[in-house]
């Protein structure tokens, strides 16, 4: 298990966190495999269907057996039963759509990183005040950029991620690092369904090397 700081560490320096969900567990695995090609060190796999919980322990697997350096964390979780469960199975952090009180006090006790979405400076509050230091805006295409604007300077000390309405491209991603976040999630604007339902795992592995090679170009510009 990895700590609050190593995870946390890991997500700046990449810059972005992908996350994905497919019902196939080989496409799920062939899509890690590409990611990690590309030189992903953190992916989010997402609570999102029947499979999922089966899916997940497969790819943590194929992650013990050949990305030993891969931190593979689960995302849509909702309750503490759903967090114990996947860090039974696990996964190295958890993501969730809200903040959750009671996964936030288990996580944090146990040196485990949890990274709550959160919309309003309410949510935000609750989750500084619960111990928490690294905050999902979720759903970024609602808050947009003018929102993270607003209330950053009220939370100095606090990390923001974007998760949704982040696009591939100089202009989006550069526009949202210039607003103050310390990384971008990713999903179907980098692993999408198309390339996925066509298994088109070529296209994956390039478009997250390409915005790999932006992000780091956009931070040390």
């Amino acid at each position: 298990m990895k700590t609050i700081q190593q995870v946390t560490d890991t997500i700046i320096q990449q810059g972005v966190l992908p996350l994905y969900f497919n019902a196939d567990e080989t496409v799920s695995i062939e899509v890690l495999k590409a990611i990690y090609r590309a030189g992903i060190k953190a992916v989010e796999y997402t609570h999102r269907g029947d499979t999922a919980l089966n899916n997940f322990k497969a790819l943590v697997q194929l992650r013990n057996l050949e990305m030993p350096d891969l931190l593979l964390g689960i995302g849509t979780i909702k309750n503490l039963n759903q967090a114990k469960e996947y860090l039974q199975a696990g996964a190295d952090f958890i993501i969730s759509p809200g903040f959750v009180y009671e996964i936030a006090s288990y996580t944090l006790s146990n040196d485990i990183f949890y990274g709550p979405g959160c919309m309003t400076p309410s949510d935000i509050i609750a989750a500084e005040n619960a111990g928490i230091r690294f905050v999902k805006l979720f759903p970024g295409n609602i808050l947009g950029i003018e929102f993270l604007n607003s209330v950053k300077d009220v939370f100095p000390n606090l990390l923001f991620m974007p998760t949704g309405g982040v696009d591939a491209t100089r202009e989006s991603i550069g526009a949202w690092y210039e607003a103050g976040v310390c990384a971008v999630g990713m999903g179907s604007k980098l692993i999408s369904k198309t390339l996925m339902d066509r298994k088109d795992y070529q296209s994956i592995e390039n478009n997250t090397i390409v915005v790999l090679n932006l992000i780091q170009t956009i931070k040390n510009k």
